[in-house]
């Protein structure tokens, strides 16, 4: 009974992290999907090799090949190291980094494309100044593409002179790449931390990529702004200075504004809320950050999607997005 029990578990391992490291060969060796599949298939009768031995009564022969197997995996994942030098995407060629004098915040590489399509778009990357004293609203800015309960998080500060800047956490994918929630598991994404025109990042998804888009002003103090505003900048220069991987659970567009709160904001709750990132307003407005109306009547008047496509040449973008939403309905 003993020598069973020992056996089932020894599969039960072997199952698990053999799935781990099909899946991490899968995504992360360099060469075509057939030469992968070959690798991944030589792994798994390798591991079948090594239970084979282990029911035959040969313990040790077969778990020493299976750890050594995997010790030679964890040393190859262990070297697999994020660069910044890689042949990167059009709108994500830069990372924004930031300099700052006194209340003057000098914030480098804000992408501001114009965006026909998604193959078609002019490329621009500005240099724009902000003054803190002046900042007076932060915004959530939620776009669901119909993963159920996943959303991307952007996060947009106002100016008291009407100019808007929008924080997005991002893949930083390289041409001909696309997302991959899996992959992101696997070390085949680096971060990238951008700051962008409204018109540009928030745009590009309700009016380009037909994405569900909703807006809700966030209450916070003045100074509660101006730090998080700083923890972006912090948090951009830190990455541009050392190149990190994405996770999609770790390290993800919520995960890390979560963590940038949280040094803001004392006694932040941990939550599941966070990693089903489409119901983080309804933790926000848990915590106490949203407009005092019920959740529900913050979203649906939040929901700019229809009024973004239907916007008119002349008007301004940013004040049609923000048309009857809770927070905003009396601010000139």
């Amino acid at each position: 009974m003993l020598r069973m029990i020992v056996f089932v578990l020894f599969i039960l391992v072997v199952l698990l992290s053999s799935a781990w490291a099909v899946l991490a060969l899968w995504y992360q060796l360099p060469w075509p999907a057939p030469l992968r599949a070959g690798v991944c298939t030589g792994w798994a009768i390798l591991a079948l090799m090594a239970v084979w031995l282990v029911w035959s009564g040969r313990a040790w022969p077969g778990a020493g090949l299976y750890i050594l197997m995997f010790a030679v995996l964890m040393i190859w994942w262990g070297r697999l190291d994020p660069s910044h030098d890689r042949q990167w995407a059009d709108d994500l060629a830069h990372i924004t980094t930031g300099q700052v004098q006194g209340d003057i915040v000098t914030l480098e590489n804000v992408r501001n494309f114009t965006w026909r399509t998604q193959e078609d778009y002019d490329v621009r990357w500005e240099t724009r100044r902000f003054d803190l004293s002046r900042l007076r609203s932060v915004d959530l800015i939620t776009s669901e593409w119909g993963m159920p309960g996943i959303a991307h998080i952007l996060v947009s500060f106002g100016f008291d002179d009407g100019e808007f800047i929008t924080f997005t956490v991002e893949i930083r994918r390289e041409r001909n790449e696309s997302f991959s929630a899996i992959g992101g598991f696997f070390k085949q994404f680096e971060l990238n931390v951008l700051a962008t025109d409204e018109n540009d990042a928030v745009r590009v998804r309700s009016n380009v990529r037909g994405e569900a888009t909703h807006i809700y002003r966030v209450t916070m103090p003045e100074t509660a702004m101006r730090d998080l505003f700083m923890a972006y900048v912090d948090e951009a220069n830190e990455l541009a200075g050392e190149a990190r991987f994405y996770h999609t659970v770790t390290a993800n567009c919520t995960i890390i504004v979560y963590n940038m709160m949280r040094r803001i904001v004392d006694g932040l709750p941990l939550d599941h809320r966070l990693l089903l990132s489409a119901r983080l307003p309804e933790y926000v407005k848990d915590v106490g950050g949203l407009e005092d109306e019920p959740l529900q009547e913050l979203r649906a008047r939040g929901d700019f999607t229809e009024r973004a496509r239907a916007i008119e040449d002349g008007e301004d973008f940013s004040q049609v997005i923000r048309r009857g939403v809770p927070g905003w309905t009396d601010q000139p």
